[in-house]
């Protein structure tokens, strides 16, 4: 799944979202994380800076919409 702005930020952060494949949570697991704390904290950034799977553009300069890709095999 993908989640992102087409403006390149997603609120105060330099990403514009993420990316979330059947691996992520199994590698957060294995760095320790605590995916609980990062929910009750509204805290996506910081987990998937750790976790992996921010994607940053940058600005784009365009504004049209957030957008969300869910690919099911």
């Amino acid at each position: 799944m993908l989640s992102a702005g087409t403006d390149g930020s997603d609120g105060p952060t330099m990403a514009a979202g993420a990316v979330v494949n059947t691996d992520t949570f199994n590698d957060a697991f294995m760095k320790g994380l605590d995916i609980k704390k990062y929910l009750q904290n509204f805290d996506s950034f910081h987990f998937f800076e750790i976790a992996g799977g921010l994607i940053i553009t940058g600005p784009t300069l365009t504004n049209v919409m957030d957008i969300v890709v869910v690919i099911v095999e």
